[in-house]
């Protein structure tokens, strides 16, 4: 696309979490202009009066969908609702689209959505109109193990538990996300069963085909808004040097993968596209921590990094954000 040109962005339900997030990375996108911000339950309302912190950064008002006024929509609904908006629009070739839902994550016949994991899918990713953009706790959890299995080292089973901040749950009111209980507490849920098992499960076998081993995944809710610290540990029977070496060699042309090389924490990555990971070797053992912004790396972030990719230009740009430590 001509350097002069701006990509015009479309986004459908901007109203929750990830639209919000959405919007404000893009507002200071040098290559990017939102031409549409939609909501069903806010039409005709200041988008600042939904997202205050965007207040005297943008006078955007919510309003109808102009699919022909974009050349790429993301789609911010809720879950489901993506493929109601594909079947009743018809969306020429010529416009991408960017889905943030579970819809469109696992292949079945006639589903041609690219899955948007850019470590893992970055020349598909290029060369697609059509995104299905990772959940967060599966990027997170994904970024940690995939180095492993892209090299067959995936021996035996994988067991991680993950916590997440508030923010994973939407914007919608239930009785975990509110203040009273939320806050000093923590619970877990959807154990061995959580949605994003069969976006890890799929991209495992795309990297290491013909592993069968269990991933056993227990989901934690945590007294904190947004971010993903994950730990994981699995057999490997080579040494600490050895598994460095497979994780610096696969991501060694990711900008937004840093290994520590230190234990890391939540903050270093919370407002960024970042991801950390470290490595610690225990006897047979080797342990993954693995840390995401929910909202961001695991969302809205990796959705314009995917739009970035798509267009052909630098996957960093307009993600250069800066982690708030203290």
């Amino acid at each position: 696309m001509p350097k002069t040109n701006k990509i015009r962005v479309g986004i459908v339900g901007g109203a929750g979490y990830t639209g919000g997030e959405l919007i404000r990375i893009l507002l200071n996108h040098p290559e990017a202009e939102i031409k549409y911000v939609q909501s069903s339950s806010h039409n005709g309302q200041p988008v600042s009066f939904v997202h205050p912190d965007l207040l005297g950064d943008t006078y955007l008002v919510f309003r109808n969908v102009e699919i022909e006024d974009t050349d790429v929509i993301f789609l911010c609904s809720g879950h489901g609702k993506s493929i109601g908006f594909m079947a009743q629009n018809n969306i020429p070739e010529r416009i991408k689209v960017i889905d943030l839902s579970h819809d469109f994550r696992l292949k079945r016949e006639g589903n041609d959505f690219v899955y948007g994991l850019p470590e893992l899918n970055r020349d598909l990713i290029k060369k697609a109109n059509r995104i299905a953009n990772p959940g967060c706790f599966a990027t997170a959890i994904q970024l940690a193990i995939l180095p492993l299995a892209a090299a067959g080292m995936l021996k035996d089973e994988v067991h991680i538990t993950a916590i997440t901040g508030s923010t994973g749950a939407g914007q919608a009111p239930e009785p975990t996300t509110h203040f009273s209980w939320r806050d000093n507490n923590l619970s877990v849920y959807k154990a061995f069963e959580h949605q994003h098992l069969g976006e890890i499960l799929q991209s495992l076998g795309q990297a290491q085909p013909g592993f069968d081993k269990a991933v056993n995944f227990i989901p934690v809710r945590g007294n904190f808004t947004r971010g993903i610290f994950v730990t994981s540990y699995t057999r490997f029977d080579e040494s600490a040097g050895e598994a460095m070496d497979i994780f610096h060699s696969f991501y060694k042309s990711h900008p937004f993968i840093n290994m520590s090389g230190s234990n890391p924490d939540l903050k270093q990555v919370v407002n960024t596209n970042k991801a950390l990971l470290y490595l610690e070797k225990h006897g047979d053992k080797l342990m993954i921590i693995s840390c995401i912004d929910n909202l961001i790396k695991g969302a809205s972030g990796q959705a314009v990094q995917n739009m970035n990719l798509m267009f052909g230009i630098d996957e960093r740009i307009g993600l250069k954000l800066k982690a708030g430590v203290f």
